[in-house]
């Protein structure tokens, strides 16, 4: 089930995400790493792996008169992607609208496509609040501080959170003051991109779309032509120029592959120097501006 788009999708999802840390907040739970089995018995919620959930499915939303149950798959033998299907499911239990819609009697049930890659907006509203849900800002933030942008940093935090890798990259893009590209491909196609307010300041730089080629000649496209390297979560790194992946100006940057085994994705982390004082403007008026948009929303 597909959602009407948000006229304002920045906004609408820091306030998602704002309102996973509330939600943390209330229940005393934001340390590193987050106990969602705490939250979800908290409200009656009983958690449950399904191995034979269907391709592609990350979890499932039940419903059982007003109690609600959630299965996640375990097709990806990674905590941190477990953990995020979790807390992906607890997005449409919490976020108001999601239970109504895609679960509105007893007995029905809703599946999943977690991480990032679903079109849907209901779907990347439960992705959005579950990356709050297992990296809130604060503590993310102060163990962000005591590292090095790049990859090396991106995995110990995803250990840390026990999040999922793309999980955390993102999550780490977004909250960085650098210049930080993260993008997941497929073989010669770009699945996503999410680039850090650092990045987007540099002039005349060309937004990855879904679907976009994997620039030829990049390590990148490279690592992608080896399907086992992918598969057995094989790792490279090169210094680059950024405009080979974005246009734009050119400034020379390091670019870090990680390939994510059975998912059968790569993750790609650039990583650039630019003044990040050319953005701060901006990013004031922004914050100022989400926190007016912001709702308030009731605990369910």
């Amino acid at each position: 089930m597909s959602g009407a788009k948000p006229k304002h999708p920045d906004l609408r999802r820091r306030s998602i995400i704002n309102q996973a840390e509330r939600i943390l907040e209330d229940e005393g739970l934001n340390s590193l790493p987050v106990d969602i089995d705490a939250l979800a018995a908290s409200r009656d919620i009983i958690v449950q792996a399904k191995p034979d959930a269907a391709a592609g499915v990350s979890g499932m939303l039940l419903r059982f008169g007003n109690d609600f149950g959630i299965y996640y798959s375990t097709h990806i033998p990674s905590v941190g992607y477990q953990r995020f299907s979790i807390a992906h499911e607890l997005g449409h239990f919490f976020i108001e609208g999601h239970a109504e819609r895609l679960v509105p009697t007893s007995g029905s049930m809703h599946q999943s496509h977690a991480g990032f890659a679903s079109d849907d907006v209901i779907e990347r509203e439960a992705d959005y609040f579950a990356s709050g849900l297992l990296m809130p800002t604060d503590p993310f933030q102060r163990e962000m501080r005591r590292r090095d942008d790049g990859l090396e940093a991106i995995i110990a935090l995803s250990e840390l959170c026990c999040s999922s890798l793309t999980a955390t990259a993102i999550r780490y893009a977004d909250l960085s003051r650098g210049a930080i590209a993260v993008i997941v491909s497929n073989g010669p196609t770009v699945e996503f991109a999410f680039l850090s307010e650092g990045i987007k300041s540099l002039k005349d730089i060309r937004w990855l779309r879904k679907g976009s080629p994997v620039p030829a000649g990049t390590l990148t496209a490279r690592f992608n032509a080896d399907a086992q390297r992918v598969q057995a979560a094989g790792r490279d790194d090169d210094d680059i120029d950024i405009s080979d992946w974005l246009s734009g100006q050119s400034v020379r940057g390091r670019e870090e592959v990680i390939g994510l085994g059975g998912y059968g994705r790569t993750l790609t982390v650039l990583t650039c120097t630019v003044r990040d004082d050319t953005y701060d403007d901006e990013q004031d008026e922004e914050e100022a501006l989400t926190e007016s948009w912001t709702p308030r929303f009731h605990k369910r």
